[in-house]
């Protein structure tokens, strides 16, 4: 892990991404239902508020096993909300 200040980039980065996507899908289909993508958008900034505050946890005991977990979470959170994205 590079530093704090980059895994934050990245998890605001993906995650925008994600949100990003959402929109770009309900422009591209304006007669579908917004539901699920509004859905999908907040399950993103749910995740993000988590992995920020894990982020900032101050009682860390092996911080490098710590970042790496928080760093393999978003990794799967991402792959999970762009499988959703793709089955719309």
């Amino acid at each position: 892990m590079a530093s704090i200040k980059n895994l934050k980039k990245d998890i605001n980065y993906v995650l925008g991404d994600i949100i990003e996507e959402c929109y770009t899908w309900e422009i591209l289909n304006p007669k579908a239902d917004k539901k699920a993508t509004e859905a999908i958008i907040d399950e993103a900034i749910e995740s993000f508020d988590s992995l920020i505050d894990k982020v900032n946890a101050k009682n860390v005991e092996n911080s490098k096993a710590h970042f790496k977990a928080i760093n393999n979470e978003l990794e799967e959170t991402a792959h999970k909300l762009l499988d959703k994205i793709n089955n719309l």
